[in-house]
């Protein structure tokens, strides 16, 4: 069951090798585990995607794909997965991201007006960047931790389930 809902919203692998900013990985897009979903890449690729969607920097694909190559876990997936930031969510989960690096630097939170501008970002910097990058490096591990163990223990459910299936049959 997970394998087809996945590969249903997967991209096709001729899609992200002739995409513009992964194309600078070459010859390593070749490696077949990449694009291979199967128990052992899709976990992987879940934890590599989920971490990444944390991480608040620009072409979050790039890094997605690098370390997708680095583990050698789905690509497809780990790539599709980093969209969960997008416009709607990233003020959300930012915000919560700061309040959780708040709460583990055992800062107090700062009220703060955000601005879409390079000067609001340079003078915030100071005053709310580390809770901000403490609280993605956290959630982002916590989000890779449970998507892999969700993903993992949902597909050795579903091969525990086929096996069953096959000795009812008989």
């Amino acid at each position: 069951m997970p394998k087809k809902l996945i590969q249903r919203f997967m991209p096709k692998p001729e899609t992200l090798r002739d995409h513009k900013y992964l194309r600078m990985f070459g010859t390593l897009l070749h490696k077949p585990n990449l694009w291979a979903l199967n128990r052992k890449s899709a976990p992987g690729a879940f934890a590599v995607g989920l971490f990444v969607a944390w991480v608040p920097m620009p072409f979050q694909m790039v890094l997605a794909a690098g370390l997708a190559i680095l583990f050698n876990v789905n690509l497809p997936v780990a790539v599709a997965l980093v969209w969960i930031t997008n416009p709607l969510t990233m003020p959300i989960m930012f915000y919560a991201a700061y309040i959780v690096g708040t709460k583990i630097l055992g800062h107090k939170a700062q009220a703060f007006h955000f601005e879409a501008t390079w000067t609001w970002i340079e003078a915030s910097i100071s005053t709310i960047g580390s809770p901000f990058l403490v609280g993605c490096i956290a959630l982002g591990i916590v989000s890779a931790i449970a998507g892999f163990v969700v993903i993992k223990s949902m597909w050795r459910y579903s091969i525990l389930f086929k096996w069953q299936q096959r000795k009812a049959d008989k």
